[in-house]
């Protein structure tokens, strides 16, 4: 029975990292996103605001698949 269990410890720990880097990438997106919102709809600076958006998304995009 321990054998099985030896066995099946390497890919849940994987499934287990996998899955803390899916929900950091959640939490990091909306925070950016939120914070895009406030400052274009808030700060008045919209121009700036998507600028942050579009290249903090593609940011995280590449560190993510890259640290992945």
């Amino acid at each position: 029975m321990t054998d099985v269990q030896d066995e099946d410890l390497p890919a849940h720990v994987q499934t287990y990292q996998s899955f803390n880097k899916l929900v950091l990438f959640a939490i990091l997106f909306i925070v950016l996103l939120l914070s895009c919102m406030a400052l274009g709809l808030v700060g008045g600076q919209s121009i700036f605001a998507l600028l942050v958006g579009v290249g903090g998304t593609v940011a995280l995009l590449i560190a993510f698949a890259v640290l992945g």
